[in-house]
């Protein structure tokens, strides 16, 4: 990982830029711990589908409990359908 002022990121952009596209980070520092990282477009997805990834296990998790703890609606087949064309 890589730091750099924001005044060297704009003289040595395309630089920094290449460096995030090969995978590595840059940190921006700017003033009151206001920092930006710069990463690449391939990394940007990756940490975002490990987002979407752990909200999705949170939720799992969560219906698990309340599956533990009773709190369930049981449907028949014919209820379903019935809601599906409604």
């Amino acid at each position: 990982m890589i730091a750099a002022k924001p005044i060297d990121v704009r003289a040595r952009m395309k630089e920094y830029m290449d460096l995030a596209y090969e995978g590595e980070p840059v940190i921006v520092s700017r003033k009151q711990n206001r920092n930006v990282v710069i990463v690449s477009e391939q990394e940007y997805n990756s940490l975002q589908k490990a987002k979407r990834n752990a909200e999705y296990l949170a939720k799992l998790n969560e219906s698990f409990a309340q599956l533990e703890r009773g709190e369930v609606v049981v449907k028949t087949w014919e209820e379903l359908e019935q809601m599906a064309n409604e």
